[in-house]
């Protein structure tokens, strides 16, 4: 295999240079198809990260205009990570998104599981008198569910630098790049308007 690919991709990549070694010989060369191996690979890790506890991070603030401020609390397992300028774009990304789309929780689970429900019965109520049958009704009643956490759930949102891509999405690969659990501990957003 020729290193001069190998160092490309580590470089585009960040990966562990076996990593990359053995993502462009599965891609027969191919530096692309390598990314994309590399890229699943690394989601795939992110997924086992996620359970490991977060004791470092940093605070990160946005200012929009002076009419919309952001605070987000991002954590990381090291202080190493968390002092990564790569870390506080990140941390400062996530602020920029909170700003602009104003979400009200993190991730689904945070919703309280009332707020869920009256949703639910709304939307049960207006489909009452459809004459669709009550697991027709069900599917409809997930599917507004569903569209409800891209407004009011950061993690559901598409990312506002990336709109191919959710912000969970954006997380776990950073987990990826970074080798680390990363969570958005919690947010505060302030607005004049």
């Amino acid at each position: 295999m020729n290193s001069e690919l190998v160092k490309k991709l580590r470089e585009e990549t960040l990966a562990p240079f076996n990593d990359c070694l053995n993502a462009l010989k599965e891609a027969e060369g191919d530096v692309e198809k390598a990314k994309d191996i590399l890229k699943k690979k690394g989601l795939i890790k992110a997924e086992k990260k996620l359970s490991s506890e977060t004791k470092a991070g940093l605070i990160e603030g946005y200012l929009h205009q002076g009419r919309v401020g952001v605070l987000v609390d991002l954590r990381a397992e090291t202080d190493f990570v968390a002092r990564n300028p790569d870390f506080k774009t990140l941390a400062h990304d996530l602020a920029m998104q909170i700003a602009a789309l104003s979400p009200r929780y993190i991730k689904p689970e945070d919703i309280p599981p009332e707020e869920i429900e009256k949703l639910k019965n709304l939307y049960r109520d207006e489909l009452k008198n459809s004459g669709k049958p009550n697991e027709i009704i069900e599917k409809i009643v997930e599917g507004r569910l569903a569209k409800d956490y891209e407004s009011i759930c950061l993690y559901c949102q598409p990312f506002i630098k990336d709109e191919t891509k959710k912000v969970e999405t954006i997380i776990k690969e950073a987990i990826s790049k970074f080798g680390e659990n990363i969570e958005l501990k919690k947010f505060v957003r302030f607005d004049l308007e």
